[in-house]
């Protein structure tokens, strides 16, 4: 049992590293991944030590690595034992560090395969210069970001043997390019680390290679041997090197921009040494910074760490995950890109932020909304349902019909369709976010003030229409449930920040009727009283949606009114009674009888499962009998994360993850439900945020 909670931690994961890939058709399981970054950019390390997706340099970059999403043509970087040798993988994090340890164990040898991308230690924020935002401008101190993948091989018993394969596929696999090797033979005491070289169009990278250890036992010690081969499908060719590294010997690979090489030429192990130190420190100090000190907090120190991962540091934008394309049901069509900022994600994020003590990362996460709210609202006045990580609203759709897909799931797809949709939900979330940042944070400005009457003014005249809300239905709209409660949400905390502060305000009384009035409506209109539950929409009164559990989180509704219990009490219920909840998952709403446009299953969303625990966290203050369902239920999901505690969009019926990974809601919504349930057991009487 972990000293930090009442959960065994899954630190690691055990299997013969040469079967996984055979066993899935060529593909390793989406949870058979951990994630390393840099907060440009990151990189999905496979449980037999392939990178198998990255971007590159930013997040939204295209693709250098994507074997994910097709097998033959999306390009990898392996490290593993020969084939054959069935080793058994272990793989977890170093301590509260976002560098990852992929351990190859033989009996003949063990192996450690460290995986990185450089932070200087002290850095906090890195950015050229002045920055000019909406509110200040600030000269924040350049340091040094070394945009590298490092790789460090080190042999910690006997002797293994390990095969070293780089194959690029630069421009999501549309680009061809020449591969060149410098140094045919790379052999210890080499005074150049640099050792091939990858070019394209409009790529240039090139991978060093240094002897860390074992230099002066130069018998023993491996020369790195490349040969250029070509795979069928790859746009050029690849590289292949065998090495065995006996006890004692460390060697690293680096790949980077070419174009760096006249900044630092030759890298050494002594370099690498404080690359890799450094990037510990940071880590470890920026975790530290958490006030969070209750159960499962090792959990939840990995959730922020991952959250921080997923931070685009030079805007604070955070995009919802990593990766695009991973299929939310294998072979069907929901295969969406996640790599852009929701304003969805706002009121979580700055409420999480906030509260576990990361004002920093609040702040410039509310500068980048803030920004987009006075600079990005359309001609009618609407906002954007999503940006880019540098605050742009161009998110063209596009089908890569040349990738097959993860494990045949098509349409691959970069971009999304859905940055224009009418997602009225996104006000309420919005708000709440600024309201909690005034509440928490800092106090909001009068031109953030007057941005957000503005804005207000224009939610006026959108009350009663229909819209696609937060599940982005492709097909039509309607007047949903979870946006009617989000646009009441979104006067509500209008008017209390106007009051909390002293604003004026010229819009009240259209405020409050707004607000009183679509209270009176979801009531009448969202209530089936037949069936003692809120339904999806006012159209679909008979279908039930996991989405209204939101409800008693933003305090629409009390967590013990009869209403919500008796819809959260359904929602519990296994599908064929009614319900949405299967083997303690919870399902947005049942495809079968809700059509929204896309066609094809769904797993269970995690980020509805912890929206549900924390619901009934809430109602056990009043009704006790849910604190230990919402335990049980919470310490169920967790037993779905991944051997690194890292969530994915969906889990599947049989167990396995879904749909893009990591995805930032679900970890804010474990945050949330932990910081929350916590709470309660230690105190049954709290009061809410």
């Amino acid at each position: 049992m972990s000293n930090s909670g009442g959960m065994t931690t899954h630190s690691s994961s055990t299997s013969p590293s040469g079967q996984m890939r055979e066993q899935s058709g060529g593909y390793l399981p989406i949870e058979n991944y951990g994630l390393i970054g840099n907060m440009r950019t990151c990189a999905l390390v496979g449980m037999d030590g392939s990178v198998d997706f990255m971007c590159w340099p930013d997040f939204d970059s295209p693709s250098v690595f994507c074997r994910l999403l097709d097998k033959d043509k999306g390009g990898y970087f392996s490290i593993q034992p020969e084939k054959g040798l069935n080793c058994t993988t272990k793989q977890q994090y170093l301590p509260s560090s976002n560098i990852l340890q992929t351990r190859y164990i033989h009996e003949e040898g063990v192996v450690d395969v460290v995986d990185f991308f450089p932070r200087p230690k002290n850095a906090s924020i890195l950015a050229r210069g002045p920055r000019q935002t909406a509110f200040r401008e600030t000269t924040i101190v350049q340091e040094e970001l070394k945009q590298w993948l490092v790789r460090r091989v080190d042999c910690i018993r006997g002797s293994l043997e390990l095969e070293v394969e780089i194959f690029p596929a630069f421009n999501y696999a549309r680009e061809p390019h020449v591969t060149t090797i410098q140094q045919p033979i790379h052999e210890p005491g080499s005074q150049e680390s640099k050792t091939v070289t990858f070019h394209s169009q409009n790529y240039k990278m090139q991978l060093d290679v240094t002897i860390d250890k074992g230099e002066e036992d130069v018998e023993t010690c491996p020369a790195v041997i490349f040969q250029a081969v070509k795979r069928p499908g790859m746009m050029g060719e690849g590289v292949v090197a065998k090495i065995i590294v006996q006890e004692g010997q460390a060697i690293s690979f680096v790949l980077r921009n070419d174009i760096e090489h006249h900044i630092t030429k030759r890298i050494t192990s002594e370099i690498l040494d404080l690359q890799q130190h450094d990037t510990q420190a940071f880590w470890y100090n920026w975790v530290s910074k958490s006030k969070y000190q209750g159960r499962w907090r090792e959990v939840v120190a990995r959730s922020l760490l991952l959250l921080k991962l997923m931070t685009y540091e030079p805007t604070g934008a955070i995009i919802a995950a990593p990766t695009f394309s991973i299929p939310e049901a294998i072979g069907g069509p929901r295969n969406w890109d996640y790599r852009f900022s929701w304003v969805r994600d706002s009121s979580f994020t700055i409420y999480i932020l906030l509260r576990m003590g990361f004002k920093d990362e609040a702040d410039a996460y509310m500068e980048f909304i803030s920004e987009r709210l006075m600079k990005s609202r359309g001609p009618d006045g609407g906002l954007p349902i999503m940006f880019t990580i540098r605050g742009e609203t161009d998110i063209p759709e596009i089908e890569l019909s040349h990738l097959e897909g993860y494990k045949g799931s098509k349409p691959v797809r970069i971009g999304n369709g859905a940055a224009f949709h009418q997602q009225f939900d996104i006000y309420g979330e919005l708000m709440d976010g600024i309201y909690l940042y005034n509440k928490y944070g800092k106090p909001v400005s009068w031109d953030q003030w007057c941005s957000v009457r503005s804005l207000l003014d224009y939610v006026l005249t959108i009350l009663n229409k229909p819209d696609m809300s937060i599940w982005e239905v492709r097909n039509n709209k309607q007047n949903f449930v979870y946006s009617k409660v989000m646009l009441w949400v979104a006067f509500d905390r209008g008017l209390r920040l106007a009051d909390k502060r002293n604003f004026p305000c010229p819009s009240r009384d259209k405020w409050l009727a707004a607000r009183d009035g679509l209270y009176e409506e979801i009531m009448e209109k969202g209530y089936n009283k037949e069936m003692k539950c809120f339904t999806q929409s006012y159209e679909n009164t008979s279908v039930l949606d996991s989405s209204i559990l939101i409800a008693p989180l933003v305090f629409f509704i009390a967590p013990n009114d009869p209403r919500f219990l008796s819809t959260m009490d359904r929602i519990l219920l296994p599908p064929e009674k009614g319900g949405l909840t299967s083997t303690g998952l919870v399902y947005r709403y049942d495809t079968n009888v809700a059509e929204d446009g896309v066609g094809g299953r769904e797993g269970a969303f995690s980020m509805c499962t912890f929206w549900l625990v924390e619901a009934m966290t809430r109602a056990s203050v009043y009704e006790p009998k849910y604190l230990p369902r919402a335990i049980n239920l919470f310490e169920n999901m967790l037993s779905f994360s991944n051997h690194l505690m890292m969530f994915s969009e969906e889990i599947a019926r049989s167990g396995e993850q879904l749909g893009n990974t990591p995805q930032a809601f679900s970890h804010l919504a474990l945050i949330s439900a932990a910081f929350n349930l916590n709470r309660v057991t230690e105190n049954p009487h709290l009061s809410d945020r």
